[in-house]
């Protein structure tokens, strides 16, 4: 693969911050595709305001593949240890080329991203990166799969793919070995608050309000 397609810099190393998993205060969205999963490095927690964001995103060009970095914290529970990362942000990458089927984060991409997060979010993270699949369905190729190895590398980021004209998704994560199964993905916490309304509408998803 190409490495000039995409260039992330390396990650400094951190620590998870240490905080109480926000279950209550979230609603579960299962993927018809976890019963081939096993069990994931972490678990995501999603902001209404991000879920938002990134739809927006994905039916901004239905055609064409859009796509860019997930933002927020990494996490471990105070009371069980158990790894989650809450996705607070979304940060579409500009100056892409893309097309129906591929999608390419320029340099000039690079440079816009990393600036954004200097400015606006030097205390958050880059959780992994989202894009779209148009009339594809949800899966990561084999290009996806090498770019989230090479460029994601840590075992708590994760992939999401969006599907805006079926109006499906999916996060792709490792498992505790280390694997990413470029076809079984996961749903996810909808982080709602105290009024506890959902914005959810990807239609592959269905909720449990047990965990």
């Amino acid at each position: 693969m190409p490495a000039e397609r995409i260039r992330i810099n390396a990650m400094e190393k951190i620590q998870p911050q240490s905080g109480n998993i926000p279950i209550r205060q979230s609603r579960r969205w299962h993927s018809p595709r976890e019963a081939e999963c096993t069990r994931p490095m972490v678990t995501v927690f999603l902001t209404q305001q991000a879920y938002t964001r990134a739809c927006a995103h994905a039916g901004s060009d239905i055609d064409n593949e859009v796509g860019g970095w997930l933002v927020g914290k990494w996490c471990s529970d105070k009371s069980t240890s158990k790894e989650f990362i809450i996705v607070e942000k979304i940060l579409p990458a500009p100056h892409v080329r893309h097309g129906s089927a591929f999608l390419t984060f320029t340099q000039d991409s690079q440079v816009a991203m990393h600036a954004e997060m200097e400015t606006r979010y030097p205390h958050k993270q880059v959780l992994g990166w989202y894009h779209t699949h148009p009339r594809m369905g949800i899966f990561l190729s084999q290009y996806d799969t090498w770019l989230h190895k090479h460029f994601f590398p840590q075992p708590w980021q994760v992939a999401l793919v969006i599907e805006p004209h079926s109006t499906t998704a999916g996060f792709f994560i490792r498992d505790e070995d280390g694997y990413l199964n470029p076809h079984a993905y996961f749903g996810f916490y909808e982080l709602t608050g105290d009024k506890n309304r959902s914005v959810v509408h990807w239609v592959n998803m269905s909720e449990d309000s047990e965990e």
